[in-house]
């Protein structure tokens, strides 16, 4: 397709859009300022909660949190697919009894067998649950601190109503199987009458395929897993070298 036939961009934050050091440059905040003013919708699919405080939604026209368990445009939610707490209960448990830490979040909460706050500082806003009581539905799981072949056991019991996916630092996500990030772009599309060809996907991890393989351009930063961009169409430059900004203003804004 022709670059100015874009009508959404939708990327990754974490290793694509943010900085190594969780920061948006200058440069990257005024470009996507630039394609929504050319009338180019702007949203983020990202594993983080909307409640995240790396993340200025201002910036962004829709949000996609949890890994695409949930999709928001201004607070309305358009897709929603959460981890019923008669599903999780049995996983967590057994998690438990392992010596796994996992945690179960719902929005912007994280009940949990271990201090969340000694692994991420930032992240206050925990419960630590005994889960055979556990009563409440959640849209991720995730396990820190595996070794591989922990792996094999989690998904030995892993329930078939859920998928995992592990991120390249090494967290372990699991969601409902239709909490996917191609899903919740999907329902945002459609609620904006945007065909799926019409939109550049950015991402670096393998959380991020899915939403690669839809969009009718996919871009990967060159500092994405080999597995990301072996289905991308592009690469561009690194997320520490401003990659998506820089694509966006030599590929779409300068043909707008």
């Amino acid at each position: 397709m022709r670059h100015e036939q874009i009508k959404m961009i939708v990327t990754d934050l974490d290793g694509t859009l943010f900085r190594s050091d969780k920061t948006i440059s200058e440069y990257t905040e005024k470009t996507l300022s630039r394609c929504r003013d050319a009338g180019i919708k702007v949203v983020y699919a990202t594993g983080r909660s909307g409640s995240d405080s790396a993340i200025n939604s201002d910036y962004f026209d829709a949000r996609i949190n949890m890994n695409g368990a949930i999709a928001k445009v201004g607070e309305s939610v358009i897709y929603q697919r959460t981890i019923p707490y008669g599903v999780a209960r049995s996983f967590l448990m057994s998690c438990d009894k392992r010596g796994f830490r996992v945690t179960l979040q719902s929005e912007n909460m994280h009940y949990s067998n271990f201090a969340v706050s000694d692994v991420w500082s930032w992240i206050n806003n925990y419960e630590i649950v005994n889960f055979k009581k556990h009563n409440i539905d959640g849209q991720k799981i995730y396990l820190v601190g595996l070794a591989p072949v922990d792996l094999d056991f989690i998904s030995s019991i892993l329930p078939t109503e859920l998928y995992m996916v592990m991120a390249n630092d090494g967290l372990l996500m699991i969601m409902n199987k239709e909490a996917t990030k191609s899903k919740a772009l999907s329902a945002v599309s459609d609620y904006w009458g945007i065909n799926l060809p019409d939109i550049v996907a950015f991402g670096d991890d393998l959380n991020d395929i899915d939403m690669l393989s839809i969009a009718g351009v996919s871009i990967a930063t060159s500092n994405a897993f080999d597995e990301v961009k072996a289905v991308a169409d592009h690469i561009c430059k690194s997320n520490d070298d401003d990659g998506v900004a820089k694509w966006l203003e030599e590929n779409v804004l300068s043909v707008k």
